[in-house]
């Protein structure tokens, strides 16, 4: 194995049947007016074929689609409400095929308490306008419908968004696709269970969070937990189970000569009693810290959390060291956008190549490495208690975003994001997940403008740029989103 290991691959090694996450369930309901049928008998039938159409686009985006139908009138557009509203669909998605009235979408954005999105996909890219006749012409008028339904949304008091184009253009898929994929990272914040075991590390006042803030602004759930939670599932792992975890790290890592052999056993069977812990809790995410003392079992327990945390951020379970519970979440959302996500605070500037160097030794994503990742013994951990084995591995060279979630001083979350490119160059061999990531701008500027944002110290960095992708999931979470460019 070379290069950076996938999620599958993890998992496939583990045993434990694939990365963690949640299908997103869309709602579809396509629709037009009815009166045009038995003016225009060709109308519905290729209408009809284009819902079809857009339905199979959406499953082909591994998510479950519950299709209510093509609906003529109000009556039928109630009964499509209905059979959305009891399946608890992430986002509802209304493709005006034609005109329609208001009257015919407004139930179904009312009962869903989804979010909702709006498409009005004509059949091609213009009309052909010596041959069409009316009813020809109005398979391309869905947009005539839109603003209609804009004004009747707002007047309701109703959020949407919209995405126009036509059936096959693959620019509008790509916005709808964003819709889609915001609406299963904002599901499962909204539904997911939170790990945060430990207790703060003394003095870091912007990573403390107020855990009734974490359900108000996002949903979900905070699972408080004890690190004794954890020493009794270690406690019940067998030499025979540390044997295993042995041989699948090394699969996956390599072994620097610095990794002494009982920090290894010790930080596999704290991977272990971490997967069970996760089970136990059924937990979505972890943020923790532990600082002990004089090398009692808390300690050890703290200090060899960094492969177990990292191959459960590989397997879509984000953890997050230093009891950083916000940046677990923005872990979380970027893990579900397909950027990773790992751990990550400011190194160094540097200047002489305008890179701004990130890195932590703590939990890493290893499916954003450029290399295979190597594991490296450290006798001291910077700032922390303990002794042990830490993941090693420079970021995959191209486009990277940084995620992070501030709290405003009223209670209110906002999203933090920053876009730029990874870039090769020399990199501290310490035992932590470095980058030198190019923003465009002299290194201090940017230091200067992302800490202005009112970001903490700490954040995930993913891969590709998906400010806009944070953007929309910020818009489903009614939650501010701010874009950092100096």
């Amino acid at each position: 194995m070379s290069g950076a290991v996938s999620p599958a691959a993890v998992s496939s090694i583990l045993g434990d049947g694939g990365p963690r996450g949640r299908s997103t369930t869309v709602g579809l309901v396509a629709g037009g007016l009815g009166a045009y049928w038995p003016q225009f008998p060709d109308l519905l039938p290729q209408l009809r074929a284009s819902a079809s159409y857009v339905s199979e686009r959406f499953r082909r985006m591994d998510c479950e689609v519950v299709d209510a139908g093509f609906v003529s009138d109000a009556q039928e557009a109630a009964a499509a409400a209905e059979l959305l509203r009891r399946s608890g669909c992430d986002i509802v998605v209304g493709f005006l095929t034609t005109y329609m009235t208001a009257s015919m979408m407004l139930p179904i954005a009312q009962r869903s308490h989804a979010p909702v999105l709006l498409i009005d996909l004509q059949p091609s890219e213009s009309m052909d306008h010596a041959t069409f006749d009316t009813g020809q012409w109005l398979a391309y008028c869905g947009a005539c419908a839109l603003p209609e339904m804009a004004n009747t949304f707002r007047r309701a008091g109703i959020e949407f968004r919209s995405v126009s184009g036509y059936l096959r253009e693959e620019r509008a898929w790509a916005k709808i696709e964003r819709w889609v994929r915001a609406a299963g990272a904002r599901a499962t914040l909204r539904t997911g269970r939170h790990g945060l075991m430990g207790h703060l590390y003394p003095g870091m006042l912007d990573v403390s969070t107020d855990l009734t803030l974490v359900s108000a602004n996002f949903g979900g759930h905070v699972e408080v937990l004890e690190f004794d939670d954890l020493r009794v599932r270690v406690e019940q792992v067998s030499d025979a189970d540390v044997d295993q975890r042995l041989a699948a790290t090394a699969q996956i890592f390599d072994l620097d000569r610095t990794v002494h052999q009982d920090d290894l056993r010790w930080a596999c069977a704290v991977s272990l009693g971490l997967d069970r812990l996760i089970r136990d809790f059924a937990l979505d995410s972890l943020a923790y810290y532990h600082r002990g003392l004089d090398g009692e079992v808390h300690e050890r327990l703290g200090a060899g959390m960094i492969l177990g945390a990292s191959l459960l951020t590989a397997r879509g379970i984000p953890a997050a060291g230093e009891f950083e519970l916000r940046t677990s979440l923005a872990m979380l959302v970027a893990e579900r956008l397909g950027g990773g996500g790992s751990f990550t605070e400011i190194q160094a500037l540097n200047f002489r190549d305008d890179v701004v160097e990130m890195g932590h030794d703590g939990p890493a994503h290893l499916a954003i490495s450029d290399t295979r990742p190597l594991l490296r013994g450290l006798g001291v951990y910077h700032g922390k208690r303990g002794w042990g084995v830490s993941v090693e591995f420079g970021v995959r060279h191209g486009p990277v975003t940084t995620i992070g979630i501030a709290q405003r001083r009223d209670g209110r979350y906002a999203f933090v994001t920053s876009e730029g490119t990874v870039v090769p160059g020399p990199l501290l061999q310490i035992g932590n997940t470095t980058s030198r990531v190019d923003f465009g701008c002299h290194p201090g500027d940017w230091a200067d403008a992302w800490a202005a944002s009112g970001i903490s110290h700490h954040w995930a960095l993913a891969t590709g740029h998906l400010t806009a992708d944070v953007a929309a999931v910020a818009d489903l979470l009614g939650t501010e989103a701010v874009a950092v460019r100096a």
